[in-house]
C-alpha cells in the first residue's frame, strides 16, 4: 500500500470528498489538520507550492490537490499509485 498524506481543513467540503474518496477504496491515510496551525500550513505551501486544500502527496509525490485525485481516478491512474 502507498503511504499517503493529506493536508486538510476541518470545515473544507474538498478535504472531506477527497477522505471519503479514499476511505471507500480501503486507503489509509496521514492527516494533516491545518485549521489553526500555522507551521504546518507553511509546511504545505512549501511542499506544494499551493495553499488550497486539500493537497494530497502519494509516495512523498505531490499529486494536488482533490480535483487533481478525481481525475487521476477517472483516469484509471489512481489505483496504480495506490498499489490497490
Amino acid at each position: 500500500m502507498a503511504d499517503v498524506v493529506l493536508y486538510t481543513k476541518s470545515y473544507c467540503p474538498y478535504s472531506k470528498e477527497t477522505k471519503e474518496m479514499l476511505d471507500s477504496k480501503g486507503v489509509t491515510y496521514t492527516e494533516f489538520l491545518i485549521d489553526e496551525d500555522i507551521a504546518l500550513e507553511k509546511e504545505m505551501e512549501a511542499k506544494s507550492g499551493r495553499s488550497d486544500t486539500p493537497q494530497v502527496f502519494i509516495n512523498s509525490a505531490h499529486i494536488g490537490s482533490g480535483d487533481d485525485l478525481k481525475a487521476l481516478d477517472s483516469q484509471g491512474e489512481l489505483d496504480k499509485l495506490l498499489n490497490v
